[in-house]
């Protein structure tokens, strides 16, 4: 990320890429299990605690269009983000893109991708995925990039 707070550009082809989705979901559960594993293994060092870290990764087109406001995206942080992981995030703007399986073009859209360190609960993975899901739903998308990572974390 740039100090100037310029955006981000970042490149993740599973938006909007069914014939991906299979192998971004197969990625994602291996991720998930093996994070889980290696929070708990991880030897943190300077006052730090090992923990785990999701990053979201959100297109904001609908269709060719830009569908996704900066109210909207604010409503939904606060409506289905906040709402689950209270203790806080962090979000920065980035510019997604991904190969549209059915014309072979590459396909370029702003994003928002979000950081969460996770509180270590049963319910983590859960709410992630509703947050997944309500995304998808609210703003008729395909798909949204989740990676769970272990981290040694301090605040």
């Amino acid at each position: 990320m740039e100090s100037t707070g310029a955006s981000r550009s970042v490149s993740f082809p599973a938006l909007g890429c069914r014939a991906l989705a299979p192998v971004a979901s197969a990625l994602i559960l291996a991720l998930a299990l093996a994070g889980g594993a290696d929070a708990q293994l991880m030897d943190c060092l300077g006052g730090q605690r090992p923990s785990q870290v999701a990053e979201l990764m959100f297109g904001r087109n609908i269709g060719r269009r830009l569908g996704v406001n900066e109210a909207d995206w604010s409503r939904f942080v606060d409506q289905e983000i906040i709402s689950r992981f209270p203790s806080g995030l962090i979000m920065f703007n980035a510019a997604g893109e991904w190969r549209d399986g059915a014309t072979n073009k590459i396909v370029r859209e702003p994003s928002k991708i979000v950081q969460i360190v996770l509180p270590g609960q049963a319910q983590d993975t859960a709410r992630l995925n509703e947050i997944v899901a309500a995304y998808k739903h609210r703003f008729k998308q395909q798909s949204v990039v989740m990676i769970v990572r272990p981290a040694c974390v301090s605040f």
